[in-house]
């Protein structure tokens, strides 16, 4: 099924308009919180307050500790920077010179960016909103969660105004909300310490924190707290996933719809799975004698705690996607393994959209390019992945998964693209394994439940080696894209078709239809949920038993 350019469709789709129009602007924009004064920037149409402190400082004895709320404000306050961001660990790239380009390069730029300046004291938090908007406006409003692998990233990357500016043009204008959390050890440290402690998942705690802030106070800025949508790309969409699942589904009022691109619940397993990083952190940081390790990490000096997480395997290590700072089970924030909790029904009962990028793998597998032949292959899985699986299962998987690279990843490419024998078939693995069984599970669990949209993207298929990678859909969103349209009409009305259906059906497992989004003159298309039936089907039921 063919659909028409988003040109052609404008009009009729986004034609409905709101009565909201921009009056000029008249000097600073300030808004009042508490007794807190915070003067932000404006370009005429959209007003921005950058920086705002949404919780107390994460630092000395908060190291470590769930996000504490901030005292009411007083004072004036400049709101035209963006906070630091928090904490990033240092990016190590092995990948043989030879095969870099400038077009991988913008990839991982765009995928995984060190965001700078850095510091503890960062939960920090952004609103952009239209001129005009004021308290009883009652915009929606979606608050933005970055990627980053978990380790990586910050909201200075990203532009709210292109956004809401956007919104405007379509006669259905947003407030957007983005905030900093805890990345890598500071926000993800594992072991059976820091479930005792219940201290898990402080980044996912840090971003419930800021929807929190958002109840509290975006009416102040025209937005209306019961119209939260929350949206995030990779590791931001995994944890809108997580946001989802966690509180048995209760969202607390805090988020009515949500939006994913490149995430779902992942198959990841307990928070003591990952006690060796823990251990290994304790040691470097000379903690490895006290009597209470984790209150040693949080007298740890900071450069020598950031030494110690700099030196732990990151994203682009031989370990890729198994990594070392991630969400797990905690007993608390999550109660039980994300998949787990899927299947016992624990989802928040709203609407969402859930997508992937055609090529997810490709990025990931640049970290394996000395793995170039099946021995090398079965033994990368099995040390890495799943340890646990027989080895029957590890035959099934690589019988799915053949070494004939025209089946391999980036998809539909031939004989193109092949960096070693095996790389195409390690990114169709890892992106299969992280990204697509992930979202189909989701999906098929829930889709007869509530209302579902799913999407493909397929664009940049021939831009470099990496295909349609990860990431690359975030072109249509923050760039001038349709993307961005779909995203706006799902705010609003909680459906990506705006006010007028039938242009991105509901996924449902009878037909599994995906919007598809291509390069060339038909830019939309729809498409089967039913590509690699049999190995995601296996690869998602090896997770289920195999956790991350």
């Amino acid at each position: 099924m063919l659909l028409p350019s988003l040109a052609q469709l404008s009009v009729l789709v986004f034609g409905v308009r709101s009565s909201y129009a921009a009056p000029p602007t008249a000097g600073i924009p300030a808004i009042t919180l508490d007794q807190g004064t915070f003067q932000g920037v404006t370009d005429g149409l959209i007003n921005k307050f950058l920086g705002i402190p949404f919780a107390k400082p994460p630092m000395g004895d908060l190291r470590f500790r769930l996000p504490v709320s901030n005292d009411p404000y007083t004072g004036v306050h400049s709101a035209i920077t963006f906070g630091a961001s928090c904490p990033q660990q240092a990016l190590n790239l092995p990948i043989p010179g030879d095969i870099t380009s400038s077009a991988i390069n913008s990839v991982i730029n765009t995928a995984l960016t060190i965001a700078t300046p850095e510091s503890e004291d960062c939960l920090t938090l952004n609103v952009w909103t239209p001129v005009g908007a004021r308290a009883g406006t009652k915009l929606p409003v979606v608050a933005w969660i970055f990627g980053g692998g978990f380790e990586n990233g910050g909201t200075s990357t990203y532009d709210g105004g292109v956004i809401v500016k956007r919104s405007i043009e379509l006669g259905q204008p947003i407030v957007y909300v983005s905030m900093n959390y805890r990345v890598s050890a500071f926000g993800f440290l594992p072991g059976k310490e820091v479930k005792a402690a219940g201290v898990g998942n402080l980044g996912l705690q840090d971003q419930r924190q800021a929807f929190r802030w958002i109840q509290k106070y975006i009416n102040v800025f025209g937005g209306d707290p019961t119209r939260v949508t929350i949206w995030g790309e990779s590791a931001g969409a995994i944890s809108v996933a997580l946001q989802m699942v966690t509180n048995g589904g209760d969202t607390e009022g805090l988020f009515h719809g949500a939006f994913m691109q490149s995430g779902s619940p992942i198959p990841v397993g307990d928070i003591t799975d990952g006690q060796n990083f823990y251990d290994a952190l304790v040691s470097e940081t000379g903690c490895a004698g006290s009597s209470d390790t984790l209150q040693c990490l949080r007298e740890a000096p900071f450069d020598t705690l950031k030494a110690a997480v700099d030196d732990s395997p990151g994203i682009f290590s031989f370990q890729s996607l198994a990594l070392t700072w991630l969400p797990r089970a905690d007993g608390n924030f999550l109660a039980d393994l994300p998949q787990q909790l899927v299947l016992k029904g624990s989802v928040a009962d709203i609407p969402f959209v859930t997508g992937d990028c055609d090529d997810e793998g490709t990025l990931f597998a640049l970290s394996s390019l000395n793995v170039t032949n099946e021995f090398a292959l079965r033994d990368y899985i099995t040390t890495v992945f799943v340890p646990d699986a027989p080895a029957s299962d590890i035959a099934q998987l690589l019988s799915l998964y053949p070494a004939d690279v025209t089946q391999g990843s980036p998809f539909g490419t031939g004989t193109l693209n092949v960096l070693t024998p095996e790389y195409k078939r390690i990114a169709a693995l890892l992106g299969d394994l992280v990204f697509q069984s992930a979202r189909r599970f989701f999906l098929q669990n829930r889709s007869s439940k509530q209302n579902t949209w799913s999407f493909i993207n397929k664009r940049l298929k021939t831009a470099s080696v990496l295909g349609s990678a990860h990431a690359t859909d975030l072109l249509n969103v923050y760039g001038p894209g349709d993307m961005s349209d779909f995203l706006i009409n799902f705010v609003n009305h909680l459906d990506p078709n705006g006010a007028i259906q039938g242009l991105w059906p509901k996924y449902d497992t009878a037909s599994s239809q995906l919007m598809t989004f291509l390069d060339g003159p038909v830019p939309l298309t729809l498409t089967s949920d039913k590509f690699r039936e049999d190995a995601i089907s296996f690869i998602t039921t090896l997770a289920l038993d195999n956790p991350i």
